[in-house]
């Protein structure tokens, strides 16, 4: 397309930007065209093909002969299991019984919650253990006492101890001794622990003991106080020692 010279610059622009356009579109349609004819070509061929497969005969193919049967396969012997060993535990004896005094509750609960951890297979729920434990409650004051909740489960129709925490502490609280720690205190700040007729080996077990719930753990005082206990001769002999 010719253009006179006083075309101005824009629309010159515009139609070279619309012919190039329109030249890009006729290349595209060109090579669309190109591949739909190469596709039609294809499929045309996959047609034929097909049609081929379709119309051939298809060869007859013997069966294949049929193999003997298998001898018989006698079934293999049975294996005999083996029998596991099973962890045999030791036999415990049952726990003491208990009459209430104070003075024995600390020991009685500590045999029993042994008995309970060696043997937890023997109770299914804190119920059981609470039950078993009240068993043994056969005399005095811990005879009275565990009638109690059996009484208040009779009206209320819940027994009032409903975990073997709970037990532990309403035991504690029952039969142990008041103050205990206490006394033990002034004990050793007394002579009754003094070691006396017995030997040093008792006077020792004892003393370690009674620091132990006094709960003194301080070295220098342990052993002021334990020498203070000793015999004089005992106390002449350790002073006369040579240290160093």
């Amino acid at each position: 397309m010719s253009l006179s010279a006083d075309t101005p610059p824009a629309v010159v622009d515009a139609l070279g930007y619309l012919q190039h356009h329109l030249q890009e579109l006729t290349e595209r349609q060109n090579a669309l065209e190109h591949t739909i004819n190469a596709t039609l070509a294809g499929l045309t061929a996959q047609l034929q093909q097909l049609t081929q497969l379709i119309t051939a005969p298809v060869p007859t193919v013997a069966p294949p002969p049929i193999p003997p049967s298998p001898p018989p396969v006698s079934p293999p012997p049975p294996v005999l299991a083996t029998p596991s060993k099973q962890r045999t535990r030791p036999k415990l004896p049952s726990p003491p019984d208990f009459s209430g005094e104070r003075s024995s509750g600390r020991a009685f609960l500590n045999s029993y919650t042994l008995y309970l951890r060696l043997a937890p297979e023997q109770f299914t729920c804190d119920e059981e253990k609470i039950f078993w434990t009240l068993a043994f409650f056969k005399d005095g004051h811990a005879t009275k006492w565990s009638e109690n909740p059996f009484r208040q489960e009779a009206d209320t129709g819940i027994f009032p101890i409903q975990s073997w925490v709970d037990f532990e502490q309403q035991f504690r609280s029952q039969f142990f001794l008041v103050n205990a720690e206490a006394d033990v205190i002034n004990a050793l700040e007394g002579s009754s622990y003094y070691q006396g007729n017995r030997t040093v080996d008792d006077y020792l077990d004892s003393f370690l003991i009674l620091a132990s719930d006094a709960g003194y753990t301080d070295p220098w005082t342990l052993v002021v106080k334990f020498c203070r206990g000793l015999k004089l001769n005992v106390q002449s002999q350790i002073a006369t020692m040579p240290f160093g």
